[in-house]
């Protein structure tokens, strides 16, 4: 990534004609999201329609010293997130559509970028969407139907280079227009600050992802059966070759959604502290 880069289309490429888009963007005003030292996310709209504003003004030399001695790797600005729209588009996967991107500076420490996303709308996360199964479960069709999407767009996202780091089903968006159904149905990754990109996705990282997925379905209405649907679908292999080739990965999954478990407890418990 070069050290200074911009790109605009519509509506900004016009909104900011002749203007220092690193101004510009900390103009826009909107409902805040988040709002820390060095990041802020905002929903803005323009002409009627809604974006969502990614802001970063550089994380210091201390925040990236915190996360690499904590073995995790920092998010620095923008740019992961733009790269990551880019190969998913050309992978097929369904994701965001960026407008908006910009990085300036060679200092990691002090690298300003902002990334602005249209808005997909009207969409339900995938999370709040089965949470409702237990009051209106969906057709047979149609979660079996879901199951295979999902399980699609995590291998063609794992095959092309791409592994997401924060891979829960909250960030899978299902579009509601037109009405989904088994025949017919949209979903798009969102949430891809974190995310890196390669050549070949390593094992373990592509490990990673499938485990926090697995973790964040745990408490929804999803049978054994569901999960070995899914894995067939993500293999693309009879369930029992899946079964036999990724004894490891199915031994993996179990103990790393502990260990997700426990680590969302004690961050539960120090929030309650606090």
């Amino acid at each position: 990534m070069d050290a200074g880069q911009v790109f605009l289309d519509e509506p900004f490429r016009s909104l900011w004609a002749g203007r220092d888009p690193f101004v510009a963007v900390e103009a826009l005003a909107g409902e805040v999201y988040r709002e820390l030292e060095g990041r802020r996310t905002l929903r803005t709209e323009v002409a009627g329609r809604g974006y969502f504003v990614k802001i970063h003004r550089g994380i210091g030399w201390a925040e990236i010293a915190k996360n690499l001695a904590s073995l995790r790797l920092p998010v620095l600005g923008a740019a992961n997130e733009w790269l990551a729209i880019q190969r998913l588009r050309d992978l097929g996967v369904d994701s965001m559509r960026a407008v908006a991107f910009g990085l300036r500076g060679r200092n990691p420490a002090r690298q300003r970028s902002f990334i602005i996303t249209e808005e997909l709308a009207p969409t339900i996360s995938l999370e709040d969407y089965c949470l409702g199964w237990a009051e209106h479960p969906p057709s047979l069709r149609l979660k079996r139907a879901l199951l295979v999407a999902v399980a699609q767009a995590a291998r063609r996202m794992h095959l092309g280079g791409v592994n997401h780091r924060d891979f829960y089903i909250c960030h899978f968006l299902l579009h509601l227009q037109p009405p989904p159904t088994a025949d017919r149905l949209r979903l798009s990754l969102i949430d891809l600050h974190r995310a890196q990109v390669r050549d070949i996705t390593p094992r373990r990282w592509r490990d990673k992802d499938l485990a926090a997925l697995y973790f964040s379905v745990l408490d929804m209405p999803f049978t054994r059966h569901d999960r070995l649907r899914f894995l067939s679908a993500y293999f693309a292999q009879p369930l029992r070759r899946v079964l036999h080739d990724e004894a490891p990965l199915l031994a993996r999954l179990a103990s790393e959604a502990q260990r997700l478990q426990a680590r969302f407890a004690r961050k539960s418990a120090a929030g309650e502290m606090t």
